[in-house]
């Protein structure tokens, strides 16, 4: 799995919709799963190989074991079309969840230069938002744009807060029935029918970071996640 920038990296935004990806589609075609890769890196440039050591693990990694790399996407995996020809006629085998375990080698060179032509639309239209707020007078960096991402990332960071309050006790109980692993109590969660946290299905990484989120950012919870024991009676409007 790979995201572009660091701060990508630390929300997590798309890896957990590339997991799901991938593990729908080991599930469908029968394959296992052995080992899982993360990288925070570009996906431009001939240069992969050397410049992502992940990518590089990888590899190595479905070699010793006689087995493929499996990407949720092919622009996951590159945006170049002479690096996926490269991986292609030195017969590294891959798949794409994307396109199916039976993808014909043309299917994949058209889709590497597709997704070689978005990069290049994506950095012109980058240059070209870019230029247009400077004819407006917008300031890149200003105070202004700075506290609306502020806003967001606490908007965001309340709301996921207040959905821990919520799944925490329904955890707890999952626990208190025997569940002994983070995955047993995903795998329980998916039984109940329970939304995950982006709406889709829990993962033990998700149940972890429910687990683990800071209690001190949410008002009035209480250890195990229920509310604060007070003497004064609840107020309702």
């Amino acid at each position: 799995m790979r995201v572009s920038t660091s701060k990508q990296g630390r929300s997590g935004l798309g890896l957990e919709a590339q997991r799901a990806a991938l593990v729908h589609f080991a599930q469908t075609e029968h394959f296992h799963i052995v080992h899982e890769f993360v990288e925070i890196d570009s996906g431009k440039g001939h240069d992969a190989i050397e410049r992502r050591p992940q990518l590089r693990a990888a590899l190595a990694h479905a070699k010793k074991h006689k087995c493929h790399l499996g990407v949720a996407k092919l622009d996951r995996l590159s945006r170049d079309v002479h690096f996926i020809s490269g991986l292609m006629v030195h017969r590294v085998p891959f798949l794409v969840a994307e396109l199916g375990a039976d993808v014909d080698p043309f299917v994949l060179h058209l889709f590497a230069a597709l997704a070689e032509k978005e990069r290049t639309l994506i950095g012109a239209r980058t240059r070209a938002a870019l230029a247009a707020a400077k004819v407006r007078g917008v300031k890149l960096g200003n105070p202004g744009l700075r506290d609306a991402r502020e806003q967001a990332i606490r908007q965001i960071r309340e709301a996921a807060n207040a959905r821990a309050v919520e799944v925490r006790p329904l955890i707890e109980q999952i626990k208190r029935t025997g569940a002994t692993s983070l995955r047993d109590i995903a795998d329980r969660l998916n039984a109940q029918g329970v939304a995950g946290p982006r709406g889709g299905a829990w993962y033990a990484t998700s149940v972890r970071n429910v687990l683990a989120r800071g209690l001190q950012d949410v008002p009035h919870v209480g250890p195990l996640g229920g509310p604060q024991s007070s003497s004064a009676a609840p107020t309702s409007s």
